[in-house]
């Protein structure tokens, strides 16, 4: 195998580093610019809490919008993504990794006592750097976590709508390359009108900023999540009517207890007297909800991102496992993930972590973990 022209095509271009340039100074601007919700994230230990400006839904279509002008005035390509794919990932990996090191570099250097900005360094270089040292630094009052993971979700859409268009191009538009589309598309669209809901996730409230999560909102999120799109720009997958359906039914059950779990902890927080389908809710020692979804599986949130995960992949068939690369990947990263957190609130709420636990025995999935 001739591996000479899959190693040129990951040469970065001028053309690459100026179209990721622009896409992260638009994000820039438009996050600080546009209008949208101030919504105030958790409050951290020393009391402070920071503010978000939920405005990500209106950057994606002023986005989208400005990219289909420059496509009609013919100032762009609409499959220039898809034809630069590898150069875009390339050139990515690198500045994600420049990021993370000054980032540590910031944070080494950083005498703030604050939470947001307080270094944490455990005295092993390649720990804190991996992981990072600053829960939430900040460049030129952009929160940079909240940023990153924008931009992987906002890439995540122009890959996959650079797919689409090179599929119609290519004349292999298809049912599988619909569903798998209109999934994609509606899964991102709604993260972003929820955007609010994203202030009070684990990565935000707990994770350190470092290569881990820098490369994982930037690269891993935006060009492993579009396998699958990328898989059937070369394979036509003619699924019968029944997997249509089955992959559907899939898509739309995930999506209710993902969407619905994250909702009812994110009106807890606000409200811890909302009812909970209907009824008061259930709360554990005053801290934990144990209604609703949180009264099925203490991750249940887990299970409706493993479902949609799957349904992104399922319009590929059952030809080949390459598909199936992002369902995998996401089952071992929420399991290790779900065991952090269970240690993380095993120590932070003691015995009534132990009551909860009792009360709602099921990680992820019921009667199965």
């Amino acid at each position: 195998m001739d591996l000479e022209p899959l190693f040129l095509s990951l040469v970065p271009s001028w053309t690459s580093i100026q179209f990721l340039g622009a896409f992260l100074l638009y994000l820039a601007v438009a996050g600080s610019l546009l209008p949208g919700k101030v919504v105030p994230g958790a409050v951290l230990s020393d009391g402070t809490r920071l503010h978000y400006r939920c405005n990500g839904l209106v950057s994606l279509l002023s986005l989208v919008g400005l990219l289909g002008i420059g496509i009609s005035m013919k100032l762009i390509s609409p499959s220039v993504i898809a034809d630069k794919g590898l150069e875009l990932l390339s050139v990515t990996f690198l500045f994600s990794f420049l990021v993370s090191v000054v980032l540590n570099m910031s944070g080494l250097k950083s005498k703030d006592q604050g939470s947001s900005l307080k270094p944490h360094v455990s005295g092993n270089i390649i720990h804190d750097w991996w992981f990072g040292i600053q829960l939430n630094p900040s460049f030129m009052g952009v929160d940079l976590k909240f940023f990153f993971v924008r931009a992987g979700m906002m890439g995540w859409l122009l890959i996959n709508l650079s797919i689409l268009a090179k599929s119609l191009l290519d004349g292999n538009f298809h049912r599988s390359m619909i569903l798998y589309q209109l999934f994609c598309a509606w899964y991102v669209l709604d993260y972003f009108f929820y955007e609010e809901y994203m202030t009070s996730t684990w990565d935000i409230i707990a994770e350190r900023l470092g290569f881990m999560l820098v490369f994982g909102d930037l690269v891993w999120i935006p060009f492993t999540f579009s396998i699958q799109g990328w898989w059937l720009l070369g394979n036509k997958v003619d699924l019968p009517k029944a997997a249509v359906f089955a992959n559907c039914l899939v898509f739309l059950i995930g999506y209710r207890v993902f969407r619905g779990a994250n909702k009812q902890k994110h009106i807890f927080k606000k409200n811890p007297k909302a009812p909970i389908w209907g009824r008061p809710p259930r709360v554990i020692g005053g801290k934990l909800l144990a209604s609703g979804y949180w009264g099925v599986a203490r991750h249940c949130n887990y299970l409706g991102d493993l479902l949609l995960a799957l349904s992104f992949s399922l319009p590929c068939g059952a030809s080949s496992v390459i598909p199936y690369f992002y369902p995998l990947y996401l089952l071992i990263l929420l399991i290790w993930r779900e065991r952090r957190d269970e240690e993380r609130c095993a120590q932070k709420y003691k015995e009534v972590w132990v009551e909860y636990c009792k009360l709602v025995p099921w990680r992820i999935l019921p009667y199965v973990y």
